[in-house]
């Protein structure tokens, strides 16, 4: 494989017993794997044995869903990637943290210090966090409107970027004989003074292995994709179609172009759902046995939240409503919001299909197919301008992932599209990114320099 060909980036997402919200109820899965240590290190060797670029862990300040429904009790993410790190040498280890409801010197120390404990494998996926119930576990009564949330999310960046670059590479000296152990004069305050932070630094961590943690970013609305283009690394997005993935792919590149940066700089991977088998028909077997074992009162009620609506207005085996809120008025996951509805409208899915095609992804591209079909699925859209690579996120954990991972890697490294093994060491060699340069190691004063 040649050094400069393009190559597939992988992503396993992980979600304690599988991304269907049935998997828990199947024979074989541990219904407590959500707080189950071991269970995760095995996920990420797994992964890495697949040589895949991360893994990846969804968070929000509020219990997911109905507790009836699906396993809803999660570990602090970060904390678990330390875990993790220990167990694991080369995979990057990406967490999900909001802006919404931290501060930025808590999150850039947090990440930071994962960054050093993993040698060099942290990645941070900003999220802004919509919904009522996460706004009323910190004091508010409703969430903060979309932009609001985002108009501050681009001034959190802002600020654990100073953070980071608080201190210069060579800052620390630990001369011994000389009994210096830091040059002060490269460790700085950053004096930062906006309109939603006032911070003075420095952070109290040296700069980390990769001098930033690498920027992951997941909404597809306005706001987010505006966000993603001048902040993020890396992109998780749901797509249901070739044509809705090469849209989206072709409108945030530009963006990323027009705000001055290369577009190979922020690598864009849609979700997948896959479930593999040796024969298609089989893999459709077991897709409807999951699907099967869905509640759908359960379901339903929460597709109802979603849509903003109540549940008595989704008969089961009735299409979506034609008076559904308007998109506009939507203040929380409006990406989701409209795939749904979208996904629904097209192919004319009534509710009880509706629920069977979110209970797999939550909206994600699901597919059931044979190792070759899901390679052909992932190629076709990697080379038609439509993805960098993949965020997997198996329906079953962690049978799932050792299927993907002994069946269409193989198939996919066959075809040179995926590495067979590592070549670097750090979250950023993997997805081909810079170490970014400290913004004020030229400068003499930081506190000039965010002015």
């Amino acid at each position: 494989m040649s050094p400069q060909q393009r190559t597939l980036h992988l992503n396993a997402f992980l979600m304690s017993t599988g991304h269907h919200e049935a998997s828990w109820r199947l024979p074989e899965s541990n219904p407590r794997a959500s707080t189950d240590i071991r269970h995760y290190q095995n996920l990420a060797q797994i992964a890495e044995r697949g040589t895949f670029d991360s893994i990846f862990f969804a968070d929000s300040p509020v219990i997911f869903g109905d507790v009836g429904r699906r396993p809803a009790g999660k570990l602090e993410p970060t904390v678990l990637l330390t875990a993790i790190a220990a167990a694991t040498e080369k995979i990057g280890l990406i967490a999900t943290a909001s802006t919404t409801y931290n501060d930025p010197f808590n999150l850039a120390r947090r990440f930071a210090s994962v960054d050093f404990v993993s040698g060099g494998r942290a990645g941070w996926n900003v999220v802004t966090t919509a919904g009522p119930e996460a706004a009323r576990n910190f004091g508010i009564d409703d969430q903060p409107a979309h932009a609001a949330r985002y108009e501050r999310a681009a001034e959190f960046l802002e600020v654990a970027a100073k953070l980071w670059d608080s201190w210069e590479d060579d800052a620390v000296l630990a001369d011994k004989e000389a009994g210096v152990w830091a040059d002060s004069a490269k460790v700085r305050p950053i004096n930062h003074v906006g309109r939603h932070f006032r911070v003075q630094g420095p952070l109290n961590v040296p700069r980390s292995p990769q001098g930033h943690p690498l920027i992951v970013q997941a909404g597809s609305s306005e706001n987010g994709k505006g966000l993603a283009a001048r902040y993020a690394e890396a992109v998780f997005t749901a797509q249901q179609t070739l044509e809705d993935a090469q849209a989206f792919y072709a409108d945030l590149k530009a963006r990323t172009v027009a705000l001055g940066r290369a577009a190979e700089s922020l690598k864009i991977l849609p979700g997948i759902v896959p479930v593999i088998a040796s024969t298609q028909a089989e893999a459709l077997r077991l897709e409807r046995e999951l699907d099967e074992l869905i509640r759908p009162e359960y379901a339903r009620a929460e597709l109802a939240k979603t849509l903003r609506v109540d549940p008595e207005d989704l008969p089961l085996d009735r299409q979506l409503p034609a008076d559904l809120p308007d998109e506009d008025s939507i203040e929380g996951a409006k990406s989701r919001y409209t795939l749904i509805v979208e996904l629904a409208r097209r192919e004319k899915l009534t509710v009880r299909q509706l629920i069977g095609r979110l209970g797999g992804g939550r909206g994600h591209l699901t597919f059931a197919g044979t190792p070759e079909q899901v390679a052909d699925a992932i190629q076709l859209w990697f080379e038609n301008g439509a993805a960098d690579g993949f965020n997997i996120m198996p329906a079953v954990l962690p049978s799932g992932l050792e299927t993907f991972v002994d069946q269409v890697v193989p198939v996919l490294r066959q075809r040179g599209l995926f590495r067979r093994e590592y070549s670097g060491d750090t979250l950023r060699e993997h997805y081909g990114l810079e170490r970014p340069a400290n913004r004020f190691s030229a400068v003499g004063s930081l506190a000039n320099a965010g002015a």
